[in-house]
């Protein structure tokens, strides 16, 4: 699979847009490019069966966060509060920054 273009970073907070978790807002955990998915905190959570070993003595059944499509989250403006489109505008000292497209702000502070 290509590398698809992110319009989401760590520790941003995403809404989900699409599938069974859709409307929920979390902060993104993780971020996998290469396939084009993303980790959100405490949203689509699946249950694995793990055998013990040295970080779960007992082992038993463990609850954890599944990745989930980068195209089915969008991120939430800070200063606008809303889930929107981002762009990238370009800086006079030449750095790169992610604007709202709805209220116009830098997302990036």
């Amino acid at each position: 699979m290509s590398i698809v273009k992110l319009h989401v970073k760590k520790n941003d907070m995403v809404e989900i847009i699409a599938g069974k978790e859709r409307g929920k807002t979390g902060k993104v955990l993780r971020v996998l490019p290469g396939k084009g998915r993303v980790v959100v905190e405490g949203l689509n959570v699946i249950k694995r069966h793990t055998r013990p070993n040295q970080l779960n003595p007992e082992g038993g059944i463990v609850e954890k966060e599944a990745p989930l499509s980068i195209s089915n989250v969008m991120l939430i403006c800070g200063s606008c509060s809303q889930a929107t489109r981002t762009g990238v505008r370009l800086l006079e000292d030449g750095s790169k920054t992610r604007y709202c497209k709805k209220c116009n702000e830098s997302v990036d502070k």
